[in-house]
């Protein structure tokens, strides 16, 4: 059986490998691998980041944007030969904080955790893989050829819920949300802002292109002026802050509307200073009750609360946010970027 591997401590380390066939547990589904999906994790792993192997091995098996067919199920578990899922990446603690243990896993308390292709478990880069039927979930079968998209979805299912939550410790009916980078994150939670009834709006750098005309197809706006005279020109209720870019970050934060609440999904890279008004931020936040929070992974709810969203899509617009597909033999060609690149997927 053919894996994608690498040694997380050695860069430039991926190769396809030959790995023995997999043989499912008690409780566990036997997979057949259709696609995983690449994104900057993948990357920045792949240049030897960060990443653990399982205990005792030098290499792991990438993959966290998993997408499957099942080959065989145990009897009660709720699923059948045949039936599409995807793998749930993080794993809560063995001896679990008390988020973990209230099936919170996305908020680990002490970084027990482990995940799939990432941290200390072997990923779902390969022809064939098992995983526990409480960690699997099952898509609409329409879904053959996007649902490779179930595990970004689910992180943005995850900042809606974290928004609403926010917004709901008082009167909340917001109208407006802008969302800041038209990568996958960010315009499948323009996606789910839609779906929501929100007026969205979506700004990104490129004024060509896919992204431009796949924000206006899902009935959003698109934008690629300057941040500043965006964002304080729409005064959003709603920020989904999905690039990590220090300026945009300053800029959600100080041109929401009264009430605001800023999600930061996007990490920055570092490195690069920006002045900002610190003074003029804090007061601004105060005075108008405004909220910032950040939000990474999700749990096993967000994952169905994206299978739901992915369901309700147009299948030919998330068809568009696929830009490139490779086979596994192929690998490196999912790791080079392109200017027009959206989302890369490796089929296995």
């Amino acid at each position: 059986m053919r894996a994608l591997t690498l040694d997380p401590k050695t860069a430039n380390s991926v190769r396809v490998t030959e790995l023995p066939e997999p043989r499912p547990g008690p409780g566990e589904l036997l997979v057949e691998g259709l696609a995983v999906g690449v994104c900057g994790t993948d990357k920045e792993i792949a240049r030897a980041e960060y990443g653990e192997p399982p205990p005792g091995r030098h290499r792991l098996v990438l993959g966290h944007e998993s997408l499957g067919r099942v080959m065989t199920a145990p009897a009660g578990s709720g699923f059948a030969v045949g039936d599409l899922v995807v793998g749930v990446v993080r794993r809560p603690d063995p001896e679990p904080c008390g988020a973990c243990a209230h099936g919170e896993f996305d908020n680990c308390r002490n970084g027990g955790y482990t995940e799939r292709g990432i941290k200390q478990l072997d990923g779902y880069a390969a022809e064939r893989w098992c995983v526990e039927a409480d960690y699997a979930v099952p898509l609409d079968p329409r879904l053959t050829d996007v649902g490779v998209l179930m595990e970004p979805t689910s992180v943005v299912a995850k900042a809606w819920e974290q928004v609403r939550r926010v917004g709901e410790r008082a009167w909340y009916e917001p109208a407006r949300a802008l969302v800041t980078g038209a990568g996958p994150i960010g315009l499948l939670a323009a996606m789910i802002g839609v779906q929501q009834g929100l007026d969205v709006h979506v700004l990104d750098v490129v004024e060509d292109g896919p992204k431009p005309e796949l924000t206006r197809r899902l009935g959003a706006t698109y934008h690629h002026g300057d941040v500043d005279e965006v964002s304080s020109g729409l005064r959003p209720d709603v920020v989904i802050e999905a690039t990590g870019v220090g300026s945009l970050v300053v800029s959600a934060l100080r041109n929401t509307a009264p009430f605001g609440v800023v999600c930061l999904t996007g990490l920055s890279s570092g490195g690069r200073t920006i002045e900002v008004d610190v003074a003029g931020t804090n007061r601004s936040m105060v005075l108008e009750n405004d909220v910032v929070v950040g939000s990474v992974n999700a749990n096993l709810r967000h994952y169905r609360q994206a299978a739901d969203a992915l369901a309700k899509a147009d299948p030919d617009w998330l068809a568009g946010l696929i830009s490139r597909r490779v086979p596994l033999e192929r690998f490196a060609e999912a790791f080079s970027a392109r200017p027009d690149d959206v989302k890369v997927v490796i089929t296995l």
